[in-house]
């Protein structure tokens, strides 16, 4: 079972809002999650990023793998040098 951090969409047509789960990667995009971790709103002028940092570190030290959209949501907010520099 490959657990991924992915991106869920939610909101209304034209304003999207996403929720930032933790999922076995063979889920649905809007599917069953395992967890909930942050959140994206892109409709925010600068785009809001919000992360529960333990949550977060605490599922990539259990070997969950971010997709390429969250782990540059990821480094921006310094939460995967947190997580880098922890597994050194």
């Amino acid at each position: 079972m490959a657990v991924k951090i992915r991106l869920a969409r939610a909101g209304a047509k034209k304003k999207p809002f996403y929720q930032v789960i933790v999922t076995d990667g063979r889920n649905k995009r809007d599917g069953r999650f395992i967890e909930k971790v942050g959140s994206y709103d892109p409709n925010q002028e600068p785009a809001a990023f919000r992360f529960e940092e333990g949550k977060t570190l605490e599922w990539l030290g259990k070997g969950a793998q971010p997709t390429d959209t969250v782990k540059q949501m990821l480094k921006k907010v310094g939460i995967w040098q947190k997580f880098v520099s922890k597994a050194v």
